[in-house]
């Protein structure tokens, strides 16, 4: 018998058991917490108006935020403006305050991976 056809078979295997990851939406080490007011801020904003779409910050209906390594002024201009599928957020939905505050949290969360 000839072992031809079993090659295709096993890279298909190989190449999907090694796309993934098996810390998908894991913390390092154990729970993050935020360490400050700011950041406890930034968490329940996010929480409230960010997560339906990235969910802990990473990839569901909108892209991953963990990994993208924008300045804060360019995600307040993001989040005030929007950008493609994402909404904006008027000053009556988020005040500069709480957007100051979930960028910090953002940039906090970009570390914590």
């Amino acid at each position: 018998m000839s072992r031809l056809p079993c090659i295709p078979i096993a890279l298909t295997v190989l190449l999907l058991t090694a796309c993934g990851t098996a810390r998908r939406g894991e913390p390092l080490i154990g729970e993050r917490r935020p360490p400050d007011a700011k950041l406890a801020l930034g968490e329940q904003v996010f929480d409230r108006n960010c997560s339906q779409c990235h969910p802990g910050g990473e990839s569901g209906l909108g892209p991953a935020l963990n990994n993208k390594p924008l300045p804060r002024f360019a995600m307040k201009i993001q989040i005030r403006n929007g950008v493609g599928a994402m909404p904006r957020f008027s000053s009556n939905e988020i005040t500069d305050e709480q957007i100051s505050a979930v960028t910090a949290y953002l940039v906090w969360l970009r570390r914590q991976h």
